[in-house]
């Protein structure tokens, strides 16, 4: 229905009033009315009204004004009415209807005529939606604005509570709340909404680098201190979707009856597989894939070996310099001894440009002051009670200092930040050669480097993803971490980071990194190795009784108690039960892999994609000097999909 400048996109009749508090309302407490949804001026309107005013659309939708031109749901005119028989649907602690002039008496009879109770609200006016109990005669809906009062509750007698939900997700993003599981939180629309549901949150501190720098030192007490309370904002884009139909709040199908609301179901995944680990890769194994001219063979099948057992000690040397992008697969013997010149030649020009600078120069550098002076900070309490490191004139340390002093010449725009010398004591332990460990080094950052950014963009979308998936695997879980404060998943902030390093020993985090770098089963398996670890500890947190305190204490103090194969058997069990999941949905399917991200409605250049992991192997050889390394966008969190059907 079109009118002059306005459009009607929904309309729904047998939408009542109650004006009692009874619980059996008689039928002169009952208002029959009319919603709608409608198009006008670049604005979107929710309007209210009697049945008596619903012959003209156009009087019903904007002849209800004050003589200030605002909406007659803010007039004197205008009260709002609390339903009263249910005290608990405004549980949200923010939410506190205001005082009205003209209000009810609760449990009184309007005094008014039905046609003063009718009401229009422009979409963006919204807070939160409340929907009704399951199993009552009818469903209602009640409406809380960003004022904080309260607009009549609605009641289908005839239906369509979904239809219009269905409308309204098509102009906002209605997220489930984790305290209340029938009201739906609601916020704009937009191409990113899943990243900035966290800058609405302030998950993190503006001083993102000194959130980083803190909580690598103490996780603790820094989640304390810089991360605030989170709301869960993922639990509705979890769910599978009809075609055409909004991904914020999927409907239930069509011919169910209506009556009550049902409560939004998750995925339900198949039993978990047994899953068996190999044996580690060995030297005479390696060698049998070297074919004529050193070039390596069957290197899929090598791949997949490595993934399923990983490396034995003495090969890592080697493997590495390949999985980390330093040495090409495809290449000869010759080729890598060639590229080793030129990349040998590279690196100690970009090391002279630093070595070269005077200590007076340095004085007017104040870039490169500080980054020398957190370089040495930082190596001097790197992996000290390793054999390799320990020692006050260890040269190891002199060498992790000057590798990456000189990755601040190779990356200026990245520089140093706080953790990069946890990525690069073991590829130095391994390699144990200056030139071939600082490009192994420059390898792993190709893949990581968007956790290092000022804007902690990176870590905010795979803290998302991460909950996405656990939502997806462990719903019960990822509900009591919601109600204990815990939803955010903070904790798992520094596992993240810097890829779980000081989350197991030594030699463990060489077998898990080896690993993770051939990057299989597919992108993303870090964050399986998350969820395996919180499936690992599951009863425990929720056995116990732990508050938010506790749980964080109890993550922190897994440390060095992990078995790695443990946990990368439980990690690939994981994955193997999501994929066989034949309804999986699609914003999951893209974090494993198995769906290529659509693409976004409206790009932004303050919302573009960034990376997450490593979907595949970095490039080899890695980029030259004056190149700085680009990150891998091959998969983000998208935006929720528009409805392209109109409801009219």
């Amino acid at each position: 229905m079109e009118g002059a400048g306005y459009r009607v996109v929904f309309e729904k009749g047998g939408v009542y009033l109650h004006t009692s508090a009874k619980k059996y309302q008689d039928r002169d407490s009952l208002i029959a009315g009319v919603i709608r949804v409608v198009e006008k001026d670049n604005d979107v309107l929710l309007h209210w009204a009697p049945v008596e005013e619903a012959g003209d659309s156009t009087q019903i939708i904007f002849s209800k004004k004050d003589s200030s031109g605002g909406d007659s749901c803010t007039s004197e005119e205008e009260p709002t009415f609390d339903p009263g028989y249910e005290p608990d649907w405004a549980v949200i602690s923010t939410v506190r209807p205001q005082p009205r002039h003209s209000e009810p008496t609760r449990g009184a009879e309007p005094s008014s005529p039905p046609g003063s109770w009718a009401f229009s609200v422009s979409l963006g006016e919204l807070k939160s939606i409340r929907r009704s109990k399951p199993g009552l005669s009818w469903a209602y809906l009640v409406l809380v604005t960003q004022a904080g009062g309260s607009l009549p509750a609605l009641h289908f007698h005839r239906g369509g509570t979904r239809a219009l939900l269905r409308v309204l997700s098509r102009y906002l993003l209605l997220a489930s709340s984790p305290q209340a599981s029938r009201l739906y939180l609601v916020f704009p629309h937009d191409s990113s909404a899943l990243s900035n549901s966290f800058h609405h949150l302030q998950l993190f501190d503006q001083d993102s680098s000194n959130v980083v720098s803190r909580f690598l030192q103490d996780p603790y007490s820094t989640t304390f201190s810089s991360f605030s309370r989170v709301t869960n904002f993922f639990r509705g884009a979890l769910q599978p979707q009809p075609e055409g139909a909004s991904s914020d709040l999927p409907p239930p199908p069509d011919d169910e009856p209506e009556p009550g609301f049902e409560v939004i179901s998750c995925v339900e995944l198949g039993p978990r597989p047994t899953v068996e680990r190999g044996p580690p890769v060995t030297e005479e194994e390696w060698t049998c894939h070297v074919g004529p001219e050193g070039r390596l063979q069957q290197v899929p099948e090598l791949k997949n070996r490595i993934f399923s057992g990983g490396l034995s000690p003495g090969l890592r040397r080697e493997a590495w310099k390949f999985l980390l992008g330093y040495l090409s697969w495809e290449g000869t013997a010759e080729e890598h001894k060639a590229h080793v010149r030129k990349k040998t030649d590279e690196y100690f020009r970009m090391k002279l440009q630093w070595k070269s600078v005077s200590p007076e120069q340095e004085r007017r550098n104040s870039l490169l002051h500080g980054y020398r002076s957190l370089i040495e900070r930082d190596v001097s309490r790197t992996d000290r009670n390793n054999k390799f490191y320990e020692g006050p004139e260890n040269p190891g340390l002199g060498l992790l200092n000057d590798i990456l002093l000189t990755y601040c010449m190779y990356h200026f725009d990245l520089g140093y930040v706080q953790g990069m010398s946890d990525l690069l004591s073991p590829i130095l332990y391994v390699i144990q050669n200056e030139v071939d460990a600082f490009w192994c080094f420059c390898g792993f950052m190709e893949l990581v480097q968007g956790n290092f950014e000022e804007s902690q963009e990176t870590m905010k979308r795979q803290l998302g993803c991460l909950l996405l998936l656990l939502r997806v695997l462990d719903p019960p879980l990822c509900d009591f971490l919601d109600s204990q404060d815990s939803g955010s998943l903070c904790f798992c902030f520094r596992w993240l980071l810097i890829w779980f390093k000081r989350e197991f020993p030594f030699l463990d985090v060489l077998r898990l990194w080896e690993v993770l770098w051939t990057g299989l089963p597919g992108p993303n398996l870090h964050l399986l190795v998350a969820c395996a670890i919180l499936d690992m500890e599951r009863d425990t947190l929720m056995l116990s009784g732990f508050g938010s305190n506790e749980i964080l204490k109890h993550i922190n103090e897994l440390t060095m108690k992990l078995s790695v194969e443990d946990v990368l058997t439980r990690a690939e069990a994981l994955h193997r039960q999501l994929t066989a999941c034949p309804e999986l949905p699609h914003n999951v399917q893209e974090i494993l892999g198995l769906a290529p991200p659509a693409e976004p409605h409206s790009p932004s250049p303050t919302a573009s994609p960034l990376p997450l992991s490593p979907t595949r192997a970095p490039p080899s050889p890695p980029p030259p000097a004056d190149t700085a390394p680009q990150p891998d966008s091959s998969l983000e969190i998208l935006p929720e999909e528009e409805d392209d059907g109109a409801d009219s």
